[in-house]
């Protein structure tokens, strides 16, 4: 667990539903630049300018998840780098406790991207932005398929319906609410990294499978070798050489 005083305990996070919302991250910034302190989740039933990583739409109809968490200056920016994969601990932890036993693997895929049966239920968006005040303001944007899921996609997509998991928004975010601050409180603004690690290649997929990795200016080809103590992907290239990456979209042969 965290050392003591840790700013992450479960009843300090406040939660506030809506109905509807352009997109729940983009609610969350507005709540930081209008001077909000952090550690609101923002829930809507319904999306209309929901978003991905890169841009990319995000199917937000009612029925499935739309959550983001304000977090301001969660913790010190060398410490910040594994805090994805505290996220992706707390979500799996979440959707598992709501997926009848005995089905297709619960797995994540580096750094938080949630699977089941090698498939993706999960987006998550994490954005930031310095405050006029000089304080720094993280969003977590969750969204996970529980009714609906995105026509077309990169990559194979689930829902959770698919998957005999019979559960309302509502419920799954009250797993989500408890999971998001045990988890960070074990994160402990990055003090507990080694634990969240360790818990995180508990879950992982793919490790020792080839991968592709693409990055904004190439793709990158080799075998996934884990994650370093950092949270960085260890990209074996052959030759000898492992290679760190901060950040890129994974892709593993069995998912294409």
């Amino acid at each position: 667990m965290a050392a003591s005083g840790s700013r992450f305990s479960l009843d300090d996070f406040r939660h506030e539903a809506l109905s509807e919302v352009g997109s729940t991250n983009s609610e969350c910034l507005a709540r930081a630049r209008a001077g909000d302190p952090g550690k609101l989740w923002i829930t809507a039933t319904r999306q209309t300018s929901g978003r991905g990583r890169r841009g990319r739409a995000w199917t937000s109809e009612p029925g499935n998840l739309y959550a983001s968490l304000l977090l301001i200056d969660p913790a010190e920016p060398p410490l910040m780098g594994s805090l994805p994969l505290a996220i992706a601990v707390a979500v799996h932890s979440a959707v598992r406790a709501v997926l009848p036993p005995g089905g297709e693997p619960l797995e994540v895929k580096w750094p938080n991207d949630i699977l089941i049966g090698r498939k993706k239920t999960c987006g998550i968006l994490l954005e930031g932005e310095r405050l006029a005040d000089g304080r720094r303001a993280l969003v977590i944007g969750i969204g996970v398929n529980i009714l609906h899921k995105p026509d077309s996609a990169p990559y194979a997509v689930t829902r959770l319906a698919d998957h005999g998991a019979n559960v309302s928004p509502e419920e799954l975010f009250a797993h989500l609410f408890r999971t998001m601050a045990e988890v960070l409180e074990s994160w402990d603004e990055g003090r507990g990294t080694a634990e969240i690690s360790r818990r995180w290649r508990e879950l992982a997929c793919g490790v020792g499978e080839k991968i592709t990795v693409n990055l904004p200016d190439r793709s990158l080809e080799g075998t996934f070798a884990g994650i370093d103590e950092g949270g960085l992907l260890l990209l074996d290239t052959g030759f000898g050489r492992i290679m760190p990456i901060a950040a890129g979209d994974v892709f593993f042969a069995r998912m294409d």
